[in-house]
């Protein structure tokens, strides 16, 4: 008779409600696998990172901003044809690739005034840009 009296009292959890529970814990992991991974690819992709270490300012004539531009990214970079300066598109005679880890210097034709500020901004030919800005001698 006591046999009876626990079968009958024993509780369990519905199979809706266990798969339910199931499913739930596959996504969760699934998220978190997927999240893993993710992570572990972005140190494999190529990137291209410039930074323009230094900008000075050559009297002429022709008058030229001169920057120095260091790769720090883990990919080649080229600098397009058109840097701009405040804004202005200003044509530089061809395209400058610079290698990872690696410098270089692009001579930018301007007619700078004593004492201005200038902000450079240079694009590469996939569309990031860089910028630095600095104050011309006075």
């Amino acid at each position: 008779m006591k046999l009876r009296k626990i079968r009958k009292n024993s509780k369990a959890l519905s199979p809706v409600v266990a798969s339910i529970i199931l499913i739930a814990v596959t996504v969760a992991v699934s998220i978190a696998v997927a999240a893993w991974m993710g992570a572990l690819t972005i140190g494999f992709m190529d990137t291209e990172e410039l930074k323009i270490v230094n900008m000075e300012f050559a009297a002429g004539p022709p008058e030229t901003i001169d920057l120095d531009v260091s790769n720090i990214g883990t990919s080649p970079a080229t600098v397009g044809t058109t840097v701009y300066v405040n804004g202005d598109p200003v044509s530089l005679d061809a395209t400058v690739t610079i290698n990872e880890n690696a410098q270089a210097s692009i001579s930018v034709p301007y007619d700078w005034s004593q004492g201005g500020n200038y902000q450079v901004r240079i694009t590469t030919t996939t569309g990031n840009s860089f910028t630095y800005t600095a104050v011309a001698p006075s």
